[in-house]
């Protein structure tokens, strides 16, 4: 569905804790693998640590990058759900962790780690986390944060457009060229960071 809606990369991700691990990883590792070699599109195996013990995090982040996991999430403090309070925090503070989901409403200070150790903070599509995201891209925008746009899509019609993507980030509050760097120079950083080469941008608006 992602190739045909015009994509031309995407993180594949699960969520994850101590019990679904190895399997969730192993899976999607082969599954990306055989994608990214059969179509002309780049799958990137990922995992979402979801309501982990904060005091975990690190560890279970870095366990799923031994086990083959090259995009590294965590499920932040969303409004719309008990997360336990100091997960963004540690979020930030590991070395395993790539990018921060709808973080809420993160503080500025969180929001300073982040950008000092590198880790992305999301822009949510999604419906119930995306409420915070006026507040996310003002706070990354004073901490000197960069920020990614994620569909956290979990069925086929939460795929992205570029016209969808578009109003996302002016409805977050982002100008022109802020909106630009979310959804072209961001993302492709974060490929690089990631160990891959630039991809082509879509072209289509599905």
């Amino acid at each position: 569905r992602a190739l045909v809606r015009g994509y031309k990369a995407i993180g594949v991700t699960d969520h994850v804790g101590f019990g679904n691990l190895e399997y969730v990883v192993k899976t999607l590792v082969a599954d990306c693998a055989n994608g990214t070699k059969r179509w002309d599109i780049l799958a990137m195996p990922g995992v979402e640590i979801t309501h982990v013990p904060k005091d975990d995090i690190d560890m279970v982040a870095r366990m799923a990058k031994e086990l083959g996991a090259k995009l590294v999430a965590v499920h932040g403090e969303t409004i719309v759900e008990p997360v336990e309070p100091g997960t963004n925090e540690a979020a930030v503070r590991s070395a395993f962790v790539d990018v921060l989901a709808h973080p809420g409403l993160i503080s500025y200070e969180v929001a300073r780690l982040a950008a000092e150790n590198g880790v992305y903070l999301e822009v949510s599509a999604r419906k119930g986390h995306s409420l915070a995201n006026g507040h996310v891209v003002n706070t990354a925008r004073e901490a000197g944060a960069v920020t990614v746009l994620d569909s956290d899509a979990h069925e086929p019609e939460d795929l992205l457009t570029l016209d969808l993507v578009e109003k996302i980030a002016e409805g977050a509050g982002l100008n022109k060229e802020e909106a630009h760097a979310l959804l072209q120079t961001n993302p492709q950083n974060l490929l690089a960071k990631l160990g891959f080469g630039p991809v082509p941008a879509s072209d289509t608006r599905p």
